[in-house]
């Protein structure tokens, strides 16, 4: 009778660990998909670029790209956008999103195209937020 009782013992301890297990692994998955969500805002990674439209005041906006690979020449990319689309435009280092393309104007679908034309970016990692 007394190993009866261990082996009862046993199945329960093991019923108990897998569910422990299981926890666990949802905690993971959990954490995981937090820290993609948290990346995906920060654009880290090199995943997404983001192209966003910002309203100013009145019927001014800005657009701004970030996320672009850090060993791109944002000088030289700023400068043929500039000078293709007509409009001006600077390069912001940002704490928390490195550094940022900024254009006068809704420039979300002129940028997108120049950035998939010269094959900078691909069209599946462009991000454009927005109506529009």
């Amino acid at each position: 009778m007394g190993s009866g009782a261990a082996a009862f013992d046993l199945d329960e301890l093991d019923a108990a660990l897998d569910e422990a297990d299981e926890k666990k692994k949802k905690k993971k998955e959990k954490k995981k998909k937090e820290q993609e969500a948290e990346d995906e805002l920060k654009g880290g990674g090199g995943t997404l670029v983001h192209i966003r439209v910002q309203q100013r005041n009145g019927r001014k906006c800005i657009t701004t790209i970030q996320g672009l690979d850090t060993q791109l020449d944002l000088k030289k990319i700023l400068k043929a956008i500039k000078k293709a689309e007509c409009c001006n435009g600077t390069v912001v280092e940002d704490e928390e999103m490195g550094q940022v393309l900024q254009f006068q104007g809704d420039q979300r679908d002129a940028v997108s195209k120049f950035l998939t034309e010269n094959e900078i970016v691909e069209t599946a990692k462009i991000k454009k937020h927005g109506a529009g």
